[in-house]
Order: structure tokens, then C-alpha cells, then sequence
């Protein structure tokens, strides 16, 4: 996926609008989906940089379904004993981080077994046939995916200024 993860954290974001602290603007409380939905992808900066593209970034701790499982549950229980906006914000970054892992196995390979199996599952394969790499994605079906994702955002956020005027 190429631009569907931060639209669907702040898709999560608005369905549970209900945890959001009174505290926090929606639009704060959005945006902070947006961010977490696409935070798992903050490993392209060692994929690059330190890595220097050795293996692919999904093979990465934070690419690793365990991990937001763990993160879900443990801010569930936590949502649940404290109420407090951490909590909020913790039960948020645990879903956008399991969506994010649901979104890239629609056509990129995720360790879903990981740690204990190593390998890696997609739903579709993309084919490289075209260059530069991006465009095997941006002309493969599941773009349209990502593109009704980002549009159900826009009509999402929009809808919610709407509301608050």
C-alpha cells in the first residue's frame, strides 16, 4: 500500500470518536490516527539509510502483527481500568497498527507468524513490469482500494467539519 494507511487512521480515528478526550479537538484526535496509521512505515528510514535496502522493510519489528496485537490489547485493558486520554490514544495506535498490517497484506508480504515462522503472506502479487517500481502498484487493481479508502477521509473529515459548524 502506498496511500492508504494514514486515511485509514484517521477512518479508525472517527469510529472511535467515543474514546477521543474531552480534551482533544477531533481534529487532533484525526489527525493523531492518520500519524499512527502510517507509523509502522517509520522503519523505511533504517531500510534506507542503515540497512541500505538489504531486506525488505517488512521483515522489521514494526512490520511485525504481534507487536500491535500486543499494543491493542495491553491499551484495551488499560482503556478499560484508567479511562485516561494516554489510554485513548494507546487503544488508537494499536489499531491503526493492526490496520496498517491488514492493509499491506493485501499485496505486500507480512511476517504474520512472526517471530516464531519467518514466512511472509500477501492476499495478490504485484508484478514488476513497470519502471519505476511504484507504478506496478499504482496500476494494479488494489490502487482503487486505496484510492476509496482516501476518499471515504476526505468525505469522513469533511463531514465531521460540517457537523461542528
Amino acid at each position: 500500500m502506498l496511500i492508504a494507511h494514514a486515511p485509514t487512521g484517521l477512518l479508525l480515528a472517527a469510529l472511535f470518536i467515543r474514546m477521543k478526550p474531552a480534551t482533544v479537538s477531533w481534529q487532533r484526535w484525526y489527525l493523531s490516527g492518520a500519524v499512527f496509521g502510517a507509523l509502522p512505515d517509520v522503519d523505511m528510514l533504517w531500510f534506507y539509510w542503515v540497512d541500505k535496502r538489504q531486506f525488505h522493510h517488512h521483515v522489521y519489528v514494526t512490520h511485525w502483527p504481534i507487536v500491535w496485537l500486543l499494543v491493542s490489547m495491553v491499551a484495551g485493558a488499560a482503556w478499560g481500568v484508567w479511562r485516561k486520554p494516554w489510554t485513548a490514544y494507546a487503544v488508537l495506535l494499536g489499531l491503526a497498527g493492526m490496520s496498517h498490517m491488514v492493509l499491506d497484506s493485501v499485496v505486500g508480504d507480512i511476517g504474520w507468524l512472526k517471530p516464531w515462522h519467518d514466512e511472509l503472506y500477501a492476499m495478490f502479487v504485484v508484478t514488476n513490469r513497470y519502471s519505476p517500481w511504484q507504478l506496478n502498484f499504482i496500476l494494479h487493481w488494489s490502487f482503487a482500494l486505496e484510492l476509496a479508502l482516501l476518499a471515504a477521509a476526505v468525505w469522513q473529515w469533511r463531514r465531521q467539519t460540517h457537523k461542528n459548524k
